[in-house]
């Protein structure tokens, strides 16, 4: 053998032994033996994004700090199979640019192992390709956009709210029986959140049965032009389709107009106590918006959650002001826990999305969770809510649909209780 032929067998054979080496030990980012981001024996590392700051962060911003609390409360339990969770909480400010940043620096440098609960339609909608190219998992997003529900798509990406189009039906229905006959209009943010929930609208009212129809960018707060134009046009129920500081605009807007419809609201912009802290002592406009909800009340005492969620946040969030969010926040880390519980202690990217879609999860919620081989959409329904006095309480029945054709129905199983000590054990 020539000393060429030698040196290029040498060459073959260090390729060899490195492909080897790298398929045996390598990230393969989903199981085979190989090492897995963000786990090791006594850690597990999520991230997120999140409008800490910026047009989206009245209320949202307590969504993070809230699941972070409930994992460090497992983690004073004994973690999920020994493990603890660390959750890498970022600032996207609600820009679509930032998110894109941010969440490449949580897959790239922190090698987080999931992105969990990414909140926002315009802004997470940026970051599916990257995280599917990556397989990240993208757990339970925190939007009720129809995106999220892709399985041949984006077989990683699992939503967690009920979809928008699903709560345009439930809201859509309310009008239909208890308000029939009104002129109706709708003010939606102008990307999918606000286009989904037009769909799910119309679907039950009709696509010419609503007068005037407005969106709104949340790079501008002035939403007199809209607003002006419902009262022009004699709208008598206002469907808002909007983040918490534009329903507080919309509201606080129409009363500079003199403007006085019944408001229904998406249940990510109807928390009470958020609205109320925006207007302040105009808090008052808020009495008789109807708004939906899927978990239990933020301020309902008598409820297991609701006792569990305000232990935990006395003890691990600092005793934080509790409201709609902190729940909201805290249900989205029982879900993770129970997740990984099913995914077992050998832990990879693909068990865990196996896992969410073997479906099958009881937590707080008041309707089903959905997920399947089929559908990767959260909850799959909501209750209504109504301000009287100052408070916001449940009313009627829970409602289930699905985003097509299909009725507005009751959901009649009672939720579950969450376990004694406030973590799920695996089944």
């Amino acid at each position: 053998m020539t000393r060429t032929a030698r040196r290029g067998l040498a060459l073959a054979t260090a390729i060899t032994l490195l492909v080897a080496s790298a398929a045996c030990t390598g990230d393969d980012g989903g199981g085979g033996g190989g090492t897995v981001p963000g786990v090791t024996d006594t850690e597990i590392v999520v991230g997120t994004h999140m409008p800490l700051t910026g047009p989206a962060s009245a209320g949202y911003s307590k969504i993070a700090p809230a699941t972070k609390a409930y994992f460090d409360h497992v983690n004073a339990n004994g973690g999920v199979h020994g493990r603890k969770i660390t959750y890498k909480i970022m600032d996207d400010g609600y820009n679509p640019a930032n998110t894109q940043q941010v969440v490449r620096q949580l897959v790239l440098q922190d090698k987080v192992f999931a992105i969990l609960n990414g909140l926002g339609t315009p802004t997470h909608t940026g970051v599916l390709d990257f995280l599917k190219s990556n397989r990240v998992p993208d757990l339970f997003v925190a939007s009720g956009s129809r995106s999220w529900d892709q399985p041949d798509r984006y077989p990683g990406t699992f939503g967690f709210n009920p979809d928008y189009t699903v709560e345009g039906k439930i809201l859509a229905q309310h009008v239909k029986t208890s308000l029939p006959g009104r002129k109706v209009c709708f003010l939606g943010q102008d990307d999918d959140f606000g286009r989904d929930s037009l769909v799910g609208v119309e679907k039950v009212l009709g696509a010419g049965a609503v007068a005037a129809k407005q969106t709104y960018v949340t790079s501008n707060t002035n939403v007199a032009p809209q607003i002006g134009a419902f009262k022009a046009a004699g709208c008598q129920v206002v469907i808002l389709a909007t983040v918490p500081g534009f329903t507080a605009l919309a509201v606080g807007t129409a009363a500079r107009l003199n403007f006085t419809p019944q408001w229904l609201v998406s249940n990510v912009g109807a928390d009470h106590p958020t609205l109320a802290k925006q207007l302040g002592a105009a808090a008052g406009l808020l009495e008789g918006m109807v708004g939906a909800n899927y978990l239990p009340m933020q301020n309902d005492a008598a409820d297991p959650w609701i006792q569990l969620f305000t232990k935990v946040n006395k003890e691990y969030n600092g005793d934080a002001p509790f409201d709609g969010n902190t729940v909201y926040g805290m249900a989205v880390g029982y879900l993770f826990v129970q997740v990984l519980l099913a995914a077992g202690k050998d832990l990879t990217r693909e068990a865990v999305t196996e896992a969410v879609r073997k479906g099958g999860y009881q937590g707080p919620g008041l309707a089903p969770l959905r997920y399947s081989d089929t559908d990767h959409s959260g909850y799959g329904g909501q209750r209504l809510t109504r301000v009287s006095g100052g408070t916001q309480a449940y009313f009627g029945p829970t409602y289930e649909t699905d985003e097509g054709d299909g009725p507005v129905r009751e959901h009649t199983a009672p939720p579950v209780a969450p376990p004694a000590n406030g973590v799920p054990t695996a089944s």
